[in-house]
């Protein structure tokens, strides 16, 4: 990822977030426990590896919020690891994370443009990292009291309401301006791609369930885009209108969570590509930017199915226990903060305390 604008899938192996079903309350007090859906208490190996991930994350976190120890960085980064502390079950108000919270929420809203309503300050443009910024906004949004976030001397204090109502005006704006109906790297973009606009989406789609006002229309022309993406096959186009399918686990994981969080699992295309997954369980994050492709496996397989996905499990975090350094960090092919964030989030779904890790 010569950063979240161009590199990111660029050269993954011929191909290409985050959220599940959406329905669900967006207060954690309601989210379903961690024994609820299979009678058993979170394995001692996930949560080992989880709480060395986040100590990681906590050990690296800048005073001005954000990540900046070497790889990728931005509001997007700043995001994924926002939600691998808002995953960990404690009070985001006056848990043992919640300066944390704070801290990695004004760094994003205080980078946003207030007249566009982009999360691309700071040189690092791109609609990745509006999507997920997006995304972690959504998710904090009804669970982080707004009274507690600001100290007083910050400048672009927007509530969390405010900062993603605007980050949806700007990507339904983005999107009008694409044939396609999606999002490619600039919000100006008229192209578009698989792995862009499923970052866009998911979080579209999470901000909805929140409450803030996005039309159907706009969903609409998106998943028209992943269906005319998707082969017969299962397998996932990258840019374009279509073509160019080929094995890429990621692409076609993130398809399976866009028709899951779309509520389109009628789709031929949908079954398509949970077939292809669920046919594939020892492809535990073998592939190039492994990191990235965990991350959408891990959620397309719970989605579509909770027996694949707790044999896939299985493995992952046997890998993760061997590949987990001494100071809980996890590398990645674009740095330790996203290779750690993306990491634990893909674990996430043994505790479920996001509304968007509920089926």
């Amino acid at each position: 990822m010569t950063s979240f604008s161009q590199g990111f899938y660029r050269s993954i192996p011929l191909a290409v977030l985050l959220s599940l079903s959406f329905g669900a309350s967006t207060s954690p007090a309601l989210a379903q426990a961690p024994s609820t859906r299979f009678g058993e208490v979170v394995p001692r190996d996930v949560r080992e590896i989880y709480d060395r991930g986040l100590q990681y994350l906590v050990n690296t976190q800048n005073e001005a919020g954000d990540w900046k120890n070497g790889g990728e960085q931005g509001p997007g980064v700043t995001g994924l690891c926002l939600m691998v502390f808002l995953a960990s079950g404690e009070d985001p108000n006056f848990g043992l994370y919640s300066n944390n919270v704070r801290r990695a929420l004004r760094s994003i809203i205080s980078g946003q443009d207030g007249n566009t309503g982009y999360y691309g300050g700071g040189g690092h443009s791109s609609m990745y990292n509006h999507g997920f910024a997006m995304l972690a906004l959504a998710e904090a949004y009804g669970a982080v009291d707004d009274r507690n976030l600001w100290t007083g001397n910050e400048t672009n204090r927007r509530s969390i309401g405010q900062s993603l109502e605007l980050a949806v005006r700007a990507a339904i704006t983005s999107q009008k301006k694409n044939s396609f109906g999606g999002w490619r790297y600039s919000p100006d973009g008229n192209d578009a791609d698989t792995s862009v606009s499923g970052a866009v989406l998911v979080g579209l789609l999470a901000a909805r369930n929140a409450g803030i006002e996005v039309p159907d229309e706009v969903i609409d022309k998106s998943v028209n885009y992943f269906t005319k993406m998707t082969s017969p096959s299962g397998q996932v186009g990258y840019s374009g209108g279509f073509g160019g399918f080929d094995e890429s686990i990621p692409r076609i994981s993130i398809a399976t969570l866009v028709y899951a969080v779309a509520r389109r699992k009628d789709l031929t295309q949908y079954k398509a590509t949970l077939a292809y997954l669920t046919q594939r369980l020892e492809n535990v994050s073998q592939q190039h930017y492994a990191e990235y492709c965990r991350y959408y496996q891990a959620q397309a397989l719970f989605q579509g199915d909770v027996e694949a996905w707790e044999k896939w499990n299985k493995l992952l975090v046997r890998q993760l226990k061997q590949s987990q350094a001494a100071d809980g960090s996890i590398q990645g092919q674009f740095g330790t903060a996203l290779g750690t964030s993306m990491s634990c989030l893909a674990l996430a779904l043994n505790y479920r305390f996001l509304p968007i890790y509920e089926r």
